[in-house]
């Protein structure tokens, strides 16, 4: 009895670490989170910067939960003193934030010349087919 209770109890702990180290996981997406935990000194405080090695999120089973890939690169930088530095000015993380957005400004254009080229082919040979 008492070991099936230890057991639920370790399993709820566990769940609860996973969503939390998934949370702010996706939060390093985020550059102006990261500009405020520079700014506050997180990156200076060594068991912080040691926590932040979390790059088993890497791994496809847990990364397959992540809503916001890009957090793993900025999880990877984040290994990186001169990185962490970096951070501290806004103008860092203003310019983080602008090429995010204009990844995902050709990669969604890209999809859709994508998606479009693949339907004329279909349609093409739907036409030959008949």
């Amino acid at each position: 009895m008492v070991a099936a209770v230890a057991m639920e109890t370790d399993d709820s702990g566990n769940r609860l670490r996973f969503q939390l180290e998934l949370e702010f996981v996706q939060c390093l997406a985020n550059p102006n989170y990261l500009n405020f935990l520079a700014q506050r000194g997180y990156f200076k405080d060594k068991a912080f910067v040691n926590y932040l090695k979390l790059l088993y999120w890497k791994d496809p089973e847990y990364a397959k939960y992540l809503k916001y890939p890009q957090c793993l690169h900025m999880l990877e930088l984040l290994q990186y003193e001169h990185f962490r530095k970096e951070l501290v000015n806004a103008q860092c993380a203003k310019f983080i934030d602008e090429q995010q957005i204009l990844h995902w400004q050709h990669y969604s254009r890209k999809r859709m010349r994508l998606q479009q080229a693949l339907a004329e082919q279909q349609q093409q040979n739907n036409t030959s087919g008949k």
